[in-house]
């Protein structure tokens, strides 16, 4: 979509509303009446087919009656004339459309080929399309609002995009009872042409707009996004909430747009990937962009606490404690500072804590005080209405107010109470200083800050370059395809494990209990026997996996086992013979190493203890493919088990390094061959010394 469709979508000089209507309460009367309200002071086309006037303007009976290069159509007439009138919208030079009309996508059959339809014919025409099945849009700085929604918002610097009308229009009227301001207000519906990241990627560039927040059910196009993502985040926060993260949820918004939602891992990994904030309700949605819209950037983790209790200054401790943040060392030159105007039984430590008989002055000197210190990157205001906040709460937060412009230090404003630090709410908001009920939505909006702050000022680092012979890999890859069968067994996978030169145990395959003994007297004992099968990928199922074989007698008697036995339970498959291989240590650890391709995002690489743990604790990282050795280093340190990795009552370490480099393997693995859907490692076997692949799947698309 270029720059100049873009423009006319949002920036237009003229409007035709297609489908206009003198009737109150008909969405073609909203849009007219929203347009006219919002003060646009270019021409405005209704175009009726019956009507002569409405609200006051002259009406054009006929698409063809317009004049030439009218920037931006508004169409909501019925579904089967919405693609004729783009046609003819698109022969008079019509540069953009707000489809507002449903019964498209979103309602299946023919509604689907209908869209499909509408796309081709607004791309021959090179003409930007919102919608279909959208509620509008809104540009305040503009003075335009091509909308049917209640109200009209005010000018401020946060852009809103979503793809449910439905949540646009209570956002709208939420946002006005709380008198918060926006750049752009946009409403997506079913994606047809303009999706999320041509949002991301335009109001990126947008000069009004500070803060990016959206409201997703699916992505269209993850590498697109991702791309646009990376490429904005740095300049502007990108926070975005994303529905549909259960299977009941995935349904609904299944039902709802047509969507098809994606695994939750997927969307956290690409959102964490690109320096995509997550919001996981609509309520931190905003916390987080009035926080991020107000107030600077936290340039470190330490944050001071003023407050006059107690109780909620510990619980601001407890909160920052838990999270990636760390309490404030306050300097002796502070304390010995604040001794001079506070009294001898105020707590001069972080949490400062200047009692509940603190009034307008004591709390601007210690606030002032606090956020001077060099140790102090962000301060909290915690305030409780006792008798002497409350009789002062105006001059309170006058003084709270002022010292955050005085300040490059981000301060924020906790109250607790409702009806009499009301008044003192409104000063802090209109004084652009956030304000929470509760100590932790306000540490949390901090955390994030700080968070965005170091993605802002961190390098991207580049992939980690990985040693292989992808065309030896490619070869046994082709062979298995040319098989019919979809699933690389081990015995085949292990030549591609060695052809990305990971550490595997000595392998053979051997076809006779004979032969086994020969490899096993070979290898030295003890030994491990597998079944090997092309069309047996889960060994467990047939018991074809033996550990710990000690004797010559014991191969011949296990290998004629497993062997039978598979032949019995599964008369269909080709038995191969047996993979041999040598013991691991007794001292290993079990991890797990994985990806599945998602459909939106591409590869997703796991990481996590094998095992039991795998399956029943679920205790796994996630990250998008390709990722860099400090991504590695992060999954194997965010899983709860890491402890027991790191060496627990006496245990050595792990070999990290090892294992990073067989999680940057498949990673590489995963890029280099999209026709691999899924594969995993597991068990890896890894001690102090190294990490051994010990059993590996895969499966082609």
């Amino acid at each position: 979509m270029t720059d100049k469709q873009l423009h006319a979508l949002f920036n237009p000089e003229s409007v035709a509303v297609i489908g206009a209507s003198s009737t109150p309460g008909k969405i073609g009367h909203s849009i007219l009446k929203n347009l006219l309200e919002a003060g646009f002071n270019g021409p405005i086309y209704p175009v009726n087919p019956k009507a002569s006037s409405i609200l006051g303007r002259k009406v054009v009976n006929d698409i063809s009656e317009l004049p030439r290069d009218v920037d931006l159509a508004v169409i909501t007439i019925p579904r089967n004339l919405v693609i004729p009138s783009i046609d003819k919208l698109g022969e008079i030079g019509v540069r953009a459309a707000i489809v507002i009309t449903a019964g498209f996508k979103e309602v299946g059959g023919q509604g689907y080929y209908l869209e499909q339809e509408l796309i081709e014919a607004a791309k021959k025409h090179d003409m930007a399309l919102l919608g279909p099945n959208c509620l509008g849009m809104i540009n305040t700085h503009g003075l335009v609002n091509a909308s049917f929604a209640a109200g009209q918002p005010d000018q401020g610097n946060i852009a809103f995009f979503s793809q449910s009308g439905a949540l646009c229009v209570a956002i709208l009227d939420w946002a006005l009872g709380e008198n918060i301001g926006f750049s752009k207000f946009i409403s997506l519906g079913n994606k047809a042409a303009l999706d999320e990241a041509d949002m991301i990627s335009y109001l990126g560039k947008d000069e009004k707009t500070d803060v990016i927040l959206g409201y997703l059910e699916n992505v269209n196009n993850g590498e697109k996004f991702v791309q646009k993502a990376i490429s904005h985040s740095n300049e502007k926060p990108i926070i975005i909430i994303k529905s549909g993260t259960t299977s009941a949820g995935a349904k609904a918004a299944s039902s709802h747009t047509g969507a098809i939602t994606g695994s939750d891992q997927a969307y956290s990994s690409a959102f964490l990937k690109s320096g995509v904030i997550r919001a996981h309700d609509v309520e931190t949605l905003f916390n987080l962009a009035q926080a991020f819209s107000t107030q600077p950037l936290p340039k470190g983790p330490s944050l001071a606490i003023v407050t006059n209790s107690g109780g909620p200054g510990i619980m601001a401790a407890d909160a920052c404690e838990k999270s990636s943040l760390n309490m404030a060392r306050i300097s002796s030159a502070s304390i010995e500072l604040m001794k001079e105007f506070l009294p001898t039984y105020a707590s001069l430590y972080n949490p400062v804590d200047i009692i509940g008989d603190a009034g307008a002055e004591r709390y601007f000197k210690t606030m002032e005080t606090v956020v001077k210190d060099s140790n102090v990157h962000s301060m909290l205001v915690v305030l409780t209405p006792t008798s002497s906040a409350a009789s002062e709460i105006d001059e309170i937060c006058h003084g709270i107010v002022k010292i955050a412009q005085k300040t490059d230090k981000p301060v924020f404003a906790c109250f607790m109470g409702k009806k009499i630090i009301s008044s003192g709410k409104k000063i802090l908001m209109n004084g652009s200083v956030p304000c929470y009920s509760f100590p932790e939505p306000a540490i949390r909006c901090i955390e994030q800050m700080h968070k965005h702050f170091q993605w802002k000022n961190n390098p991207c680092p580049l992939p980690t370059p990985v040693s292989r012979d992808k065309g030896r890999a490619a070869l046994i890859i082709d062979r298995v395809k040319k098989s019919g069968q979809n699933e690389i067994v081990e015995f085949r996978a292990q030549e591609i494990l060695q052809a990305y030169t990971l550490p595997v145990p000595r392998t053979a395959l051997v076809r006779s209990s004979h032969e086994a003994v020969e490899v096993a007297e070979r290898f030295g004992y003890p030994v491990v026997l597998k079944i090997a099968s092309p069309n047996i990928s889960h060994k467990t199922d047939v018991d074809g996996v033996k550990l710990n074989i000690k004797t010559p007698d014991e191969v011949r008697k296990v290998f004629l086992e497993i062997t039978g036995r598979s032949a019995r339970l599964r008369p269909d498959a080709h038995i191969a013979g047996c993979l041999i291989q040598e013991m691991a240590s007794r001292d290993c650890k079990e991890v797990i190493v994985g990806f599945k391709r998602d459909d939106q995002f591409g590869p997703l690489i796991m990481f996590g203890l094998g095992g039991i743990y795998v399956e029943v604790l679920k205790d796994i990282s996630f990250r998008l493919a390709p990722i860099t050795r400090d991504d590695a280093q992060k999954m194997i340190r965010e899983i709860k088990s890491y402890m027991l990795l790191k060496g627990f009552r006496g245990d050595p370490p792990i070999n990290f390094d090892a294992v990073e480099n067989i999680i940057l393997s498949m990673s590489q693995l995963a890029m280099d061959f999209p026709e691999i859907y899924e594969a995993e490692f597991n068990p890896i076997l890894v001690n102090s010394e190294q990490a051994i692949v010990a059993d590996v799947r895969m499966t082609l698309s």
